[in-house]
């Protein structure tokens, strides 16, 4: 059965020979990889290292990473010799502007064959069939569809069999002699434009809208005039490096810290022995257009009487935009010309969040916290130093170059030792669970990155946690299993405080005091081997604590931890001492004379604090009194009312009656409501006296200062 082309796919189209050779210029010697540092913000700085001679030198960079290299770009070099002339790269389209520059139609539109045919109208091609080659510009470009050349197909190889009528595709092209042809597709072997600058805009244009156009290599060409060594760093999008620790537990207790950073090459060209450095820092990058050209936006202005670019009579005459009606018609004429203003050049794009509130943590007035104004001890000092960090970032340059292949990982050591670790059973309260932990205490100078953390000990796998970015002098308890062998509970435990010193701010009176906790522990260990018990203490810095066997510090979680040593198969009990320095905040409108009486109780106030609480709670005390009298009055003034109206409905019905009953009946009426305005006007004052003597006290308490 023969195949009938109603298209055109069987045609061959010569337009990629050299487009993206074109559009790069070619290219030079490609500098070799020596240096990579990765980020934790997902970019690496890349650095190659070479001698230019007189000749370019190139960097092969995927055309989505064009913009961050072109961004970042800079050209080092020790030799004074050496001057780099220029950077010269092919120019990146987008595809709306790809799809322009090649004739492509708007972008939505499949590339497919009469797509790129229908490119060439007007261009000067050379059409080959089977029999012979036409060189001239091709006119138009006509699908079978709406063809209206037919040629009749046999669909069966018998020569009786009649054959089928088929609309065929066609070329139209003008050769260079004048002559008009008409080519059926069938016969069309390949067209081939003859316009080098076309080819390579169309090449250009083909990288843009390609699916795999950001992979593409776009090179970079520095024209160097002399030198004889350059370095060249440029930054762009790399993953993430990560870390992952062994933790090795010796028989001692001890520990050593392996750090291990995993490393991918997601790029075509292989590192052979690049010297990789791992930065644990995030400094901020973000992406930019660059590579691209791009165009501001004119505005139009039109001539005040606009003029078509087109005759009127180019295909009509005048009778004809005329028309036949008469009289108050109207004839139209010329050519409308519609525009769309657009402003910027471009469009934004936004992310809303809406609407977010901070989340305040704390509690309101009487809610005990550490003091700023006792000193009893700092449980923080326990720690060996604070954590800090010299620099904004710090790095980890691997002992050995790496080799990896391209578009590999590699899992590579960075850091060994540097941490002490000591074997222990963890709790975070009397009588949780005893986790398996240990307690580490960072000794080096580099911060170390968080990561997973894999346990080894006695001989085997112990258990996994995590770590959080860790600075030097920091220490934390890393849990990673159960410890059913060891139980910590609360055996007793007796609190009692003690004023030392008050303030009054805010109209809040201020209470520094200290709390002594005393507490006794239970603790058995089932196993046979001795067992070191971390316990969490939840006080505050600004406590100090006796009776353990050492204190240690979380300083991750912000906390002290009790230590006891406990033999094996061992049971004991342990006391402890705390002593915190605490406040809270008292507010004046809820002070009574009874709570400044419980304040006086403490020995140790200081005697002018105490003469002025006695002061302030004297003063309370006539405040509260006259609030007694208040209560009695109106209590007083509640009868009279309900005296005065009973009178006053006893009169009613007496009426107008001069007896001597109706006399003293409204006599007693009149002297009900004569002592009702006398209650009215002791509350009234009695309000006022207990106003005074309350603000007298808040007066006096404000000399106690801030404490």
């Amino acid at each position: 059965m023969a195949k009938v082309c109603t298209s055109f796919a069987g045609l061959s189209l010569g337009l990629l020979v050299g487009g993206s050779a074109l559009a790069n210029g070619g290219g030079g010697a490609v500098l070799p990889l020596e240096r990579l540092r990765l980020y934790e913000t997902g970019v690496g700085y890349f650095e190659r290292s070479g001698a230019p001679g007189v000749n370019a030198v190139g960097l092969p960079v995927p055309t989505g990473h064009l913009d961050d290299a072109l961004k970042t770009l800079v050209v080092l070099s020790d030799d004074p010799n050496a001057a780099v002339t220029g950077i010269e790269f092919g120019s990146s389209v987008s595809r709306g502007m790809a799809r322009a520059l090649a004739g492509l139609g708007e972008d939505g539109t499949a590339l497919d064959l009469h797509t790129l045919l229908r490119s060439l109208k007007g261009a000067e091609v050379i059409v080959k069939t089977k029999t012979e080659t036409t060189a001239g510009r091709l006119v138009e470009v006509i699908d079978s569809a709406d063809s209206k050349l037919e040629t009749c197909v046999r669909v069966a190889t018998d020569d009786k069999e009649p054959c089928v009528v088929r609309k065929v595709a066609t070329l139209v092209v003008v050769s260079k002699d004048g002559e008009l042809r008409r080519l059926q597709s069938d016969d069309v072997v390949s067209v081939k434009p003859t316009d080098k600058a076309f080819v390579a805009r169309l090449g250009a244009a083909l990288d843009s809208l390609s699916d795999r156009s950001a992979q593409m290599k776009k090179e970079i060409r520095v024209l160097a005039k002399s030198g004889k060594k350059v370095r060249l760093g440029y930054v762009t999008e790399t993953p993430v490096w990560r870390t992952t620790y062994r933790l090795v537990l010796g028989a001692g207790g001890t520990g050593t810290l392996q750090g291990w950073a995993l490393l991918h090459n997601d790029t075509d060209e292989p590192w052979r022995g690049v010297q990789v450095e791992l930065v644990n820092g995030q400094p901020d990058s973000f992406l930019f257009p660059l590579a691209a050209p791009r165009y501001a936006r004119r505005e139009l202005v039109t001539p005040q009487n606009e003029m078509s670019t087109v005759p009127q009579l180019m295909d009509t005459t005048a009778d004809r935009l005329w028309g036949d009606e008469i009289g108050d018609s109207f004839g139209a004429g010329g050519l409308g010309i519609s525009g769309v203003g657009e402003g910027g050049g471009g469009r934004g794009e936004g992310i809303g969040l809406g609407t977010i509130g901070t989340i305040g943590h704390g509690a309101g007035a009487g809610g005990p916290g550490a003091s700023s104004a006792l000193s009893v001890g700092n449980l923080a000092g326990i720690a060996q130093a604070e954590g800090v960090e010299t620099g904004a970032l710090f790095r980890y340059a691997l002992p050995a170059p790496v080799d990896l292949r391209a578009h590999g990982s590699a899992l590579v050591p960075f850091l060994s030792d540097g941490v002490k670790a000591r074997r222990i059973a963890s709790f975070s309260a009397p009588g949780a669970p005893a986790r398996s932990a240990v307690f580490l205490l960072h000794d080096g100078k580099q911060t170390l990155p968080g990561g997973p953390i894999s346990v080894f000990a006695d001989g085997g796998f112990a258990g996994e946690a995590s770590i959080e970015r860790m600075k030097p002098k920091q220490s934390t308890v890393v849990e990673f299993g159960f410890d059913l062998d060891v139980e910590l509970t609360l055996a007793d435990s007796k609190s009692e405080e003690e004023t030392r010193l008050l303030g009054f701010a805010r109209g809040q009176l201020v209470q520094h005091y200290v709390r002594r906790t005393r507490l006794a522990y239970a603790l058995e260990n089932r196993s046979g081997s001795p067992r070191t018990v971390y316990l969490a203490l939840k006080l505050v810095n600004n406590a100090k604590v006796t009776g353990a066997d050492e204190l240690a510090y979380d300083s991750r979680a912000g906390h002290a931890l009790a230590v006891f040593a406990v033999g094996a198969r061992e049971q004991k009990e342990r006391r402890i001492v705390a002593e915190e320095g605490l406040s809270r905040a008292h507010a004046f409108t809820a002070l009574t004379s009874a709570s400044l009486t419980t304040l006086l109780k403490s020995k140790v106030l200081p005697e002018d604090q105490r003469a002025i609480l006695r002061e302030a709670r004297e003063r309370l005390l006539e405040a509260e009194v006259r609030r007694g009298g208040m209560k009695r009055r109106r209590a007083e003034l509640l009868e009279t009312e309900r005296t005065i109206t009973r009178l006053r409905e006893h009169a009613r019905a007496v009426g107008g009656a001069r007896s001597d009953g109706a006399r003293q009946l409204v006599e007693r009426l009149l002297a009900a409501e004569d002592d009702a305005r006398r209650l009215r006007a002791r509350i009234k004052e009695l309000s006022h006296e207990a106003q005074a003597r309350k603000g007298a006290a808040e007066r006096a308490l404000a000399r106690l200062g801030t404490g």
